[in-house]
């Protein structure tokens, strides 16, 4: 249940693009995550934001108008290991650069990885840490054998 936050220029990304980069950007992070077939579950409580910026709001030390983009994902504790760290920031960059349709645009995407802290993710009123997650993949993966 990752929240994905995008950071670009309002003029980066074509009109009409927000849900492309939401849906590829939510298929890449719970591949990171593991979840080989996302259920109803994962799908409804993974959000992705897509902030479109004045592009004067948009500055590096070298430019007023800079052509970066911040992409910042922030997951429960333990969800992603090394491993998913590397292939999450390699897949982000692609999609990014993908989306926006400019090859170049990899060198200026900053992908950021937050764990959120135990017990610092919540949902439903509940304040979730590794026990009250195991708890809740148990009532799922019990849902998902239950016959309809």
């Amino acid at each position: 249940m990752p929240m994905i936050d995008v950071y670009a220029r309002a003029d980066l990304f074509p009109v009409g693009a927000d849900r492309q980069l939401g849906i590829e950007l939510t298929a890449a992070v719970l591949r990171a995550e593991g979840v080989a077939k996302p259920g109803p579950f994962h799908l409804d409580n993974t959000a992705a934001y897509i902030h479109r910026m004045d592009p004067k709001g948009v500055h590096t030390a070298a430019t007023e108008q800079a052509r970066t983009v911040r992409v910042q994902v922030l997951t429960p504790p333990g969800a992603l290991n090394r491993d998913a760290q590397r292939q999450l920031v390699r897949e982000i960059t692609e999609i990014v650069t993908k989306v926006a349709g400019d090859p170049s645009q990899a060198q200026r995407t900053w992908v950021l990885l937050t764990e959120a802290a135990e017990g610092g993710w919540g949902l439903a009123g509940t304040a979730f840490g590794k026990d009250e997650f195991a708890a809740l993949a148990a009532r799922a993966a019990a849902a998902r054998k239950t016959p309809p």
